[in-house]
């Protein structure tokens, strides 16, 4: 069998997401090795993501080292993959998806609305603050950044009344001691792709991609690939104020999107069913465009808060 080489980012989540899908390949007889990449995002940990500016923050290095052969293919969480590759990559395979939904953490409080006024919330993510803004408008939402080990600590030392993070990542670290409630798309549209693995490799290899095959989940691969369509539509990366879920719902895809002013004054969603996820999702996308969407982004860009190109 194939001898593969991983890359992947070097958190603790990372690790367990490549050594997952390394012990896959091995259950297939394949001799695995995992080798770890670290990544402009990683690097830059004192500013909020949403000022960094870069799409592909996450994965530029990883691409690198994927394009010089020093590794064979590339684990990522398919939230942080820009929609548009960079030439020369493709998707072998979305695995199963866990909970794409986002989860409020917390040691004193049960949920958002049990917050009492000016709680001390923490998030990096536009899209999250847009939301609990439009919520509760008195929260003070303040910078979080760091592993997910680095987040917790710091919500048990004080530093925050509450969280938010992604059910996904929580699950499986197997640290959900303090998810006090699981927020609903509704309230919560999560970002597109969260809870998604998606592994990359290098465009036409053919024999890496037959390796991985058995990896790629349909219903996984068809919601994301909406998801993924409804953000490149209306121009966004991993760090615009823009959220969307997509389910399989009696055999039919049932989309549901948000774009928000970051502040929350201004939130539009949009719910829609379909059978093509590419031209649902660029449907809906098109349609918050049209509702206002495009001016909340062109406002947001005109902040300098994002950068859209790549970097």
């Amino acid at each position: 069998m194939a001898r593969l080489r991983i890359g992947s980012r070097g958190s603790q989540l990372a690790l367990w997401q490549a050594n997952h899908i390394s012990s896959l390949l091995r259950e297939r007889g394949h001799e695995v090795e995992v080798e770890i990449i670290k990544t402009t995002g990683d690097k830059i940990t004192d500013v909020a993501l949403a000022k960094v500016g870069t799409k592909g923050m996450f994965t530029k290095e990883i691409e690198e080292a994927l394009a010089a052969g020093s590794i064979d293919l590339a684990v990522h969480s398919l939230k942080d993959l820009p929609t548009e590759l960079s030439q020369g990559f493709e998707i072998a395979a979305v695995t199963t998806r866990e909970n794409p939904r986002d989860v409020f953490c917390s040691s004193e409080y049960k949920s958002i609305r049990a917050l009492p006024q000016r709680a001390r919330v923490g998030t990096s993510s536009l899209r999250r603050q847009a939301q609990l803004k439009a919520l509760r408008p008195d929260l003070d939402i303040q910078s979080l950044r760091g592993n997910v080990d680095t987040r917790l600590r710091k919500l048990e030392a004080g530093e925050y009344d509450a969280i938010i993070l992604a059910a996904a990542g929580l699950n499986r670290l197997g640290k959900t001691e303090l998810i006090k409630q699981v927020i609903s798309p509704e309230i919560m549209c999560p970002a597109a792709g969260q809870g998604a693995l998606a592994i990359e490799i290098r465009a036409g290899d053919s024999v890496t991609g037959q390796h991985l095959a058995f990896l790629d989940d349909a219903a996984a691969r068809a919601t994301t690939t909406c998801e993924r369509a409804l953000l490149n539509q209306m121009g966004g990366g991993c760090q615009v104020p823009i959220g969307a879920l997509a389910e399989i719902r009696d055999g039919r895809l049932h989309l549901e999107a948000v774009v928000a002013d970051p502040d929350g004054t201004k939130v539009l969603r949009e719910s829609r069913e379909g059978s093509d996820p590419v031209q649902l999702g660029e449907s809906v996308g098109e349609t918050l465009l049209q509702r206002g969407g495009d001016a909340i982004l062109e406002a947001v860009y005109g902040q300098g808060i994002i950068l859209p190109q790549q970097p």
